[in-house]
């Protein structure tokens, strides 16, 4: 048995967390081609690096198929209802920093902010007699953020690709997305609300809560966490 290591399985952020390791003195890589989804762990025995998509890796951390995994805190949130009970943060890496936010079309001059949006929503339904549609892929975490600011006029309507662009297509009238620069929000003619960043993300490294492990397992683990200077 080993102790099982989730990365994302390609571009930046599988690029940025080999590097945050490896400046601690655990080298991760892959073992083969681009194409396989193998990789090897050096600078410490026990350890199983198994490579996933970042969407992937909190899922197998809540089922407790792998002992520790680096994705994104939003992931984590969004798809981990109760995701304290299932998995503990060790340590944020500094990378794949991003906001989710929430956004509206410029040409609404009068809404700014949350309460703006809340008086924009109602008039919104007495007018065109539904509600108005916030397109976004986060749904647990957009709807306990306006459920807590009082927002109630709303429907969510999901988008799993080009979120910015939902507002322009007439799908939806506002957008909760991912950003970290807000180049596309502004490219799509969207402003954020001043008061609407529903949180704040970045790659971090987390252990599972449900994943059994033997003794030699857990000396595995305390050992990575004092290589990597987490203790």
């Amino acid at each position: 048995m080993s102790v099982k290591l989730g990365v994302p399985s390609k571009g930046r952020l599988m690029e940025k967390t080999f590097d945050w390791f490896g400046e601690r003195g655990i080298s991760l890589s892959r073992s083969g081609s681009d194409r396989e989804y193998a990789g090897k762990v050096e600078g410490i025995a026990g350890v199983e690096l198994v490579l996933l998509s970042a969407g992937e890796i909190p899922r197998e951390l809540a089922a407790g198929r792998i002992h520790l995994g680096v994705t994104g805190t939003d992931l984590v949130r969004e798809k981990l209802g109760q995701w304290e009970q299932r998995v503990e943060p060790l340590a944020e890496l500094g990378f794949g920093h991003a906001d989710l936010i929430l956004a509206v079309p410029n040409a609404w001059v009068d809404v700014n902010s949350l309460d703006d949006l809340d008086a924009a929503a109602a008039a919104f339904r007495q007018t065109h007699k539904f509600r108005l549609r916030i397109a976004t892929k986060y749904h647990r975490l957009v709807r306990e953020f306006l459920r807590d600011h009082g927002v109630a006029d709303y429907q969510l309507v999901d988008s799993q690709g080009a979120t910015e662009g939902t507002v322009k297509n007439e799908t939806a009238e506002a957008v909760a997305d991912i950003t970290s620069t807000g180049d596309t929000l502004r490219a799509n003619h969207l402003k954020i609300l001043s008061d609407a960043t529903i949180l704040k993300s970045q790659a971090t490294l987390f252990r599972s809560r449900m994943a059994a492990a033997n003794d030699s397992e857990r000396a595995v683990i305390k050992e990575m966490s004092r290589t990597l200077a987490l203790i």
